[in-house]
């Protein structure tokens, strides 16, 4: 009976990447990490990202941090820092600012407009609830060195230089922030410059990957369908390392429907070829999905398959049965 209990746990185990789905939004990944991810670590010994802050789950993605759990005391911003906020490891300005949408309107335009930059910002392994004065204050600067600066937040370690515009996260951290940063620039194909890189190897080989930062990972895999390969020891970044870019999918433009294959949109439960909407990047099925019939022909893309789909961006819609 163990011997058949162990087999199939061993089966599902195998088939988390198959089951994955993940956040298809910056909103929806918040959600979604807190439910599967850290939904257990507000009391931990670990705490938030930046002080170690202890913090109170409050509505779908918030958090109260308790300051007293540990020794934190507000530079200037008491509001900001009595809360958690979702930080950005790698900042959607600097990922952002790589990419074409983002020279043509911003972060704004580049959810609307790009399915990369959505990917990126919804990245499961990029978000940590942290201090919401520190996240706020780390702003979009690089990782570094900081001389001086201690006591900034009360007993908290971790250090900003606004002069330099820089920051240094606490030592318990650094290894995570290194191999994370690693992975952003890796799958997303980014360019990272040299002086960042010699800070955050050095992080690397200072501080292994932890008992906690493995569970991380084993969590946000089961729903993203891959693992970070510089915490499960894969890949490891040299000062040469050329970035695969597996992430990033080129949005497919769809050939024209034959004739014979348009759906009817009179009846969303007609069979019919998986239906996208340009707009949203959401797609509909024939069968089970309400929205079918509620695309409009100018928005309107057609896949053969889900997987088809699925590669060009696209997501599932919610209310599909």
């Amino acid at each position: 009976m163990k011997s058949m209990l162990y087999a199939i746990t061993l089966l599902f185990s195998f088939n988390l990447p198959a089951l994955a789905n993940p956040p298809a939004t910056f909103t929806e990944a918040k959600v979604v990490a807190k439910q599967k991810v850290y939904m257990d670590q507000a009391s931990s010994a670990m705490g938030e990202l930046y002080c170690g802050c202890k913090w109170t789950w409050v509505g779908k993605s918030g958090g109260r941090i308790d300051t007293a759990s540990c020794g934190y005391q507000a530079r200037k911003q008491q509001y900001r820092a009595e809360r958690t906020e979702w930080e950005h490891i790698v900042p959607a300005y600097t990922f952002g600012n790589q990419r074409q949408c983002w020279k043509n309107g911003g972060r704004e335009h580049c959810v609307d407009d790009d399915p990369v930059f959505r990917a990126m910002e919804a990245d499961l392994f990029n978000l940590y609830p942290a201090v919401g004065e520190v996240n706020g204050d780390r702003s979009n600067f690089n990782y570094a060195m900081v001389n001086g600066n201690a006591g900034q937040y009360g007993q908290c370690s971790t250090k900003v230089d606004f002069v330099q515009r820089a920051a240094e996260p606490r030592d318990e951290v650094k290894g995570l922030v290194a191999r994370t940063t690693f992975y952003m620039y890796d799958r997303y194909k980014l360019n990272l410059s040299r002086q960042q890189q010699q800070v955050l190897m050095a992080w690397d080989r200072q501080y292994p990957v932890s008992a906690w930062e493995k569970e991380r990972d084993r969590r946000i895999a089961a729903i993203m369908g891959h693992s970070n390969p510089f915490v499960t020891g894969e890949r490891k970044w040299t000062a040469d390392y050329k970035p695969v870019g597996s992430g990033v999918v080129q949005a497919v433009t769809a050939k024209p429907a034959k004739a014979e294959a348009k759906p009817s949109l009179a009846s969303g439960g007609s069979l019919g070829p998986v239906l996208g909407n340009r707009n949203s990047h959401v797609y509909h099925l024939a069968n089970g999905c309400p929205g079918y019939a509620q695309v409009t022909a100018k928005n309107q893309v057609t896949f053969a398959t889900e997987g088809e789909a699925q590669a060009a961006g696209y997501h599932k819609a919610g209310n599909c049965r």
